[in-house]
């Protein structure tokens, strides 16, 4: 999760959030990571990063990765971690702190 963080930061991720998804009844898996892009330029950016720190690190890549192309919400399965990272307006418009408001919320200071 360190490595995603990280990866998040390096490229100016923002409003960073750690869902723990593994007390609530209807887990699809045991953490989601959420973030803010200030654009969709920079939401391809912050995938990348993620992939790259992940990879380096850990010699692990996502099983799965959507919204790449249009990046309003890219989505990177890791399995057990799900990456979201959303432009502003698509982050409010799924809100999906909400939908998970069961899961216990950690919010990630920004860095200066």
């Amino acid at each position: 999760m360190d490595l995603v963080i990280k990866g998040i930061q390096d490229v100016k991720g923002e409003n960073i959030s750690i869902l723990d998804l593994r007390e609530t009844d209807s887990s699809v898996s045991d953490y989601f990571v959420i973030c803010t892009g200030r654009s969709s330029t920079n939401a391809k950016s912050i995938a990348d990063s993620v992939s790259k720190e992940t990879e380096l690190g850990l010699d692990d890549r996502p099983w799965h990765v959507e919204g790449k192309n249009n990046a309003e919400w890219i989505l990177m399965d890791y399995s057990e971690l799900v990456v979201h990272i959303f432009t502003e307006e698509s982050r409010d418009f799924y809100a999906l702190e909400d939908l998970w408001a069961d899961a216990k919320i950690e919010r990630i200071k920004e860095l200066v």
